[in-house]
């Protein structure tokens, strides 16, 4: 079995066992696994959205910040034009900021203020971060709004 494949179970099974609160090593410990697995990006999005869906309420913060954790260090990594996991994530990015808007009512400001991070620090467009803005202040938000194939690839180019 090649290492990607224990490095992607590995992953699995590290997300699955969180438990609250989260410690920066074990963030550190995940976002490591995820970039060196980069050959199978597609399966590590796929897990951290599925932990995000599936988690208890109190863990939908600690898998929002695995997504930042992520993306921010692969666009530090492989430049911003070589990353895969943010446009990657963007696929999904309603449901996924649905499913995270499920936490506990204290939790909400950490989601915005990720999303105001996101928005400092140039991570994702402004016309990414709106709609979530507006998905935290109870607007609903279309799924075209953030996963048109069109503004995916606009901002990334």
């Amino acid at each position: 079995m090649c290492i990607y494949v224990y490095i992607y179970i590995y992953i699995y099974i590290y997300m699955i066992d969180m438990k609250p609160p989260i410690s920066r090593a074990k963030m550190m410990s995940v976002t490591k696994s995820a970039i060196k697995a980069i050959k199978l990006y597609k399966h590590v999005v796929q897990i951290v959205e599925k932990f995000i869906k599936k988690c208890k309420p109190e863990l939908k913060v600690p898998g929002l910040y695995v997504v930042d954790s992520i993306v921010r260090q692969s666009r530090h990594q492989f430049g911003v034009e070589k990353d895969v996991f943010g446009p990657r994530f963007l696929k999904n990015f309603t449901d996924t900021f649905q499913n995270l808007f499920r936490c506990p009512e204290d939790d909400k400001n950490k989601i915005v203020r990720v999303l105001n991070l996101w928005q400092k620090n140039g991570v994702f467009d402004m016309d990414i971060i709106q709609p979530l803005m507006d998905m935290a202040n109870g607007v609903i938000v279309p799924p075209s709004a953030l996963e048109g194939s069109e503004m995916n690839v606009a901002l990334f180019g």
